[in-house]
């Protein structure tokens, strides 16, 4: 640009017009062109100015960074004089300047534009006025300001802590939301739990608003006065902070605890975006005031952004506003707990200096099995006092890391961490596959038949005796201490997985899947009605004593696995309808093992549900075809549901599944579901230990019913088998009528209400497991160990001189008695677990308890 076109922009473009011809050929003679990049800072307030600029093209922001008021800030447009009023008034820079994009500029040192004063007194003449008037309003306006800072400032929030961490789903979903909602100036409402930092949530939606340069204040809704003047103001007097907000962003923080008086104000507000300031009466006469002497009260609009945060929803006001922001807890995001981790503790080494630990996988691990009640904020301070405690180690380990375990995990040893040996075993191939073909399918077979071709009594048939005399006893002692691990090698679901697995390649096809609902609502009536007539069949026939009655009854079994296993996926048989699966998964309920997962685990790392539906092998978890019971290991909290077939454990590549030694039974009153069919299960299970001694009661009653014929017998079976459950019914009956005839009488009711029976019942459960332990004692300690001479007269051949291990009568009553008083004391313990009672509440259900135990004793041990 040439120099008379300098001076016809001066004249055109600037304040500089208003001069005469002269003083602005003096000003375009000193004038240099420069051309300044974007993002550049020109000048920092309070400093010496060194220039005078003239913005030619381009864009320019200035303003003071110690001050958050909006009256510093300007943006200049082409043709602005920057520091003419310093350069007048002989001051230093009044704000930081800084170009936005790439900026032609006219530049005047400092030094000649004030010999240009000096020798042309017409320049301070024509801008002296003019550049008073803008001091004067910029007086004003800062006075307000300052007012309106003196009100804001006991609230001001002057940044966010962080934004949110994690790449989880729950993390995308909140930063989509808080991004939504600081898009527009609608009203938001952010609850959730304690501890997950909700009013950083709510300073990200202001500083990510188009609004970020306006003040932001968080209000604490306890603290808050009834009569609203501080938020509101009052008419005629100090402005509320609604008013001196302005634009900016008021986060209402606990909004529950708002005064109920206030809700409706804040309801309409949320509603219109207006509010009244509160009334104020002149003068402090106490005469009637008169209704025109109040200070008029005209409605205000609210320009503020109004945020709540909650940790529940509102109903009263969620209806009314716009945006609705859950925060996930803790727990089920806890595939951000790794980030979140490595956030906090990269803060709190940059604060001490120190250099950032390595967090180990196990402590991990043992961080997201937790559910974290307290959230981040729990998370953070367990990771400080961990860091504290690590001093200057090098990795952050799950013995430093112990969070408090939840009601799941109290009272947990994981025996696979404990016993290395022990894990190696069950994730190799001898646990159970090898077992159960090398050696369950072969035995089993050769069991049945020599059960229809040896001898048919049990002194010399060794299916008989290795059935009733070791199976029983050892499967009914196992139960307390493994669980239902018998059905891991059950020789019923071998064959029935060889059929499925035959079926399909000689007719390929899709195996239906489970009708679910319908399984789990009548499956357990089903093995019920299989067990009733399992109880008639072997006292009617006596198939204790009849070798091929008792291979029929094996047989049965697995001819049922076999066919439900040819139509249905997986062990459906063995799920819902096995009899002797479902008193396994009843007595499996007091094991003191359990096969659980880490649930933290499972929802932060895992992707493919490998133990569930299977899969190829990924890690280190092995290639299975998933649970054969279509349980998650993460979600299982009753050992009934689970066989011990470690599928899970094989396919696991996270390490999360885990084998826990637990205080027996634990899950009766922790985690338990009742279940009416099992309860009638257990009822029946009871009655069988009657029906097992029907001679013993017939000759303890006196009762003169000939055996040998076959109505009678069936009569009196049925009526055995049915009447033991009645003493438990009687029980909770006679309570519930104390309970309600009290309820009558209107008498004070000194017992809290009778839990359900369907709930109280399992507390029979250890006295039932006792009971049929104490008969097949007698069986196992005096038949057991006749095994060797009975094996070979199953054969033809004699056994005489090999070695006889035989318990004396007096040591087998013995064990009977000591059997039944532990299980009648744990019965008891196991009823006041279950209740949370007074003893006193349950004194029937104990007596009961007693009568049962006093029943058994006598046609069990007295016999």
């Amino acid at each position: 640009m040439t120099f008379p076109n300098w001076v016809t922009w001066l004249k055109e473009r600037t304040a500089f017009g208003i001069l005469s011809e002269d003083v602005i050929n003096a000003l375009a003679q000193v004038m240099e062109e420069r051309v300044v990049p974007g993002n550049t800072r020109l000048v920092i307030e309070d400093t010496p100015v060194e220039y005078l600029y003239i913005l030619q093209q381009g864009r320019i922001e200035s303003d003071r960074a110690n001050q958050t008021s909006s009256a510093w800030a300007i943006s200049w447009l082409p043709g602005a004089i920057i520091h003419l009023q310093e350069l007048l008034f002989d001051q230093s820079a009044q704000r930081t300047v800084k170009t936005l994009s790439e900026c032609h500029l006219w530049v005047i040192p400092a030094q000649q534009f004030q010999e240009l004063l000096s020798q042309y007194p017409e320049i301070a003449q024509a801008f002296s006025p003019q550049l008073a008037a803008e001091l004067a309003k910029l007086s004003s306006q800062l006075s307000y300001e300052q007012e309106r800072q003196a009100i804001l400032r006991p609230y001001l929030v002057s940044r966010a802590k962080r934004g949110i961490i994690g790449k989880s789903r729950y993390a995308v979903r909140l930063r989509q939301q808080i991004k939504k909602a600081g898009e527009d100036r609608q009203s938001a409402l952010v609850f959730g739990e304690p501890g997950l930092e909700k009013d950083n949530i709510a300073t990200l939606i202001h500083f990510g608003s188009a609004y970020r340069r306006e003040p932001i204040i968080k209000v604490d809704c306890s603290t808050v006065q009834a009569s609203g003047a501080e938020l509101f103001g009052r008419a005629g007097g100090k402005p509320g902070l609604i008013e001196a907000l302005g634009q900016g962003t008021l986060i209402l923080n606990n909004i529950q605890e708002l005064p109920s008086e206030l809700m409706p104000t804040l309801a309409n507000l949320l509603e219109t975006g207006s509010y009244t300031p509160v009334e104020r009466e002149q003068g402090n006469n106490r005469e009637e005031p008169n209704p025109k002497s109040k200070i008029q009260n005209p409605k205000l609009q609210c320009q503020a952004h109004i945020v709540m945060i909650s940790e529940k929803a509102q109903p009263d006001i969620e209806h009314r506003v716009s945006h609705l922001i859950k925060v996930p807890p803790l727990r089920v995001r806890k595939v951000d707990i790794s980030d979140q981790m490595d956030y906090y503790i990269s803060l709190w080494c940059r604060s001490k200096g120190s250099s950032k630990p390595r967090v180990t996988p196990e402590a991990l691990r043992r961080l997201q099995a937790y559910d974290f009640p307290g959230n981040l904020r729990e998370l953070q301070n367990l990771l400080e006092r961990a860091l504290v405690q690590l001093g200057t180690a090098k990795e952050l380990t799950e013995e430093i890391v112990w969070p408090s375990q939840s009601k799941k995990k109290q009272f947990r040893l994981n025996l696979l961490n404990a016993y290395p040996r022990l894990r190696r075993f069950l994730r190799g191939e001898w646990w159970p596959d090898r077992i159960n073909y090398g050696f369950t399918l072969w035995f089993f077979a050769l069991i049945v038949t020599l059960g229809f071709v040896g001898p048919q009594n049990r002194q010399e048939n060794f299916t008989l005796n290795l059935f009733w005399a070791w199976w029983w006893p050892l499967i009914l002692v196992g139960f307390p201490f493994v669980g239902r691990l018998w059905c891991a090698v059950c020789p019923f679901m071998i064959y029935g997985e060889i059929t499925q697995k035959l079926s399909l390649w000689l007719w390929p096809r899709q195996l239906k899947r489970w009708p679910r609902e319908a399984a789990e609502k009548w499956g357990g009536w089903f093995l019920f009605g299989l067990f009733v007539l399992i109880f008639l069949w072997e006292e009617l026939w006596n198939l204790e004593n009849t070798a091929y009655l008792s291979a029929c009854l094996l047989l049965l079994i697995t001819a049922g696995a076999m066919i439900f296993s040819a139509i249905f996926e997986r062990r459906f048989w063995c799920r819902y309808l096995c009899p002797i699966g479902g008193m396994n998964g009843l007595f499996a309920k007091l094991s003191m093992t359990e096969l659980r997962a880490q649930q933290g685990t499972c929802s932060a790392e895992c992707t493919t549900y490998q133990c569930y539906k299977g899969g190829s092998q990924k890690g280190e978890g092995l290639e299975t075809a998933g649970c054969p019971l279509y349980s998650h290991p993460a979600q299982l909290e009753d050992n009934r549901d689970c066989v011990l077939c470690m599928t899970c454990l094989k396919a696991c590549p996270h390490r999360s599944v885990e084998v826990n030694l637990r205080p027996p039974g634990i899950e009766l009153w922790t985690t338990h579901n009742p279940r009416t069919y099992e309860v009638a299960l257990l009822l029946l299970l009871l009655g069988g230990i009657f029906l097992h001694r029907l001679p013993e009661i017939q000759a303890e009653l006196g009762l003169s019913l000939n055996l040998q014929d076959f109505w009678q017998h069936f009569g009196l079976s049925l009526f055995v088998l049915a009447i033991p459950a009645t003493i438990p019914l009687i029980a909770y009956g006679g309570k519930q009528l104390f309970y309600r005839l009290i309820q009558a009488l209107k008498f004070p009711i000194p017992n809290p209400k009778p839990k359900p029976f369907v709930e109280l019942a399992y507390g029979y459960l250890p006295l039932v497991l006792a009971g049929n332990l104490a008969h097949y004692l007698r069986l196992g300690l005096s038949e057991g160990g006749r095994l060797l001479p009975v094996t070979l007269a199953t054969f033809g051949l004699s056994g005489e001189g090999l070695p006889v291990f035989v318990a004396h009568p007096a040591v087998i009553a013995f064990l009977q008695g000591v059997t039944l008083m532990v299980g009648v004391v744990l019965t008891i313990f196991l009823t006041q677990k279950i209740a949370c009672q007074p003893v006193r509440s349950l004194l029937a259900q104990h007596f009961a308890s007693v009568i049962l135990c006093i029943c058994l004793w006598v046609i069990i041990v007295g016999y």
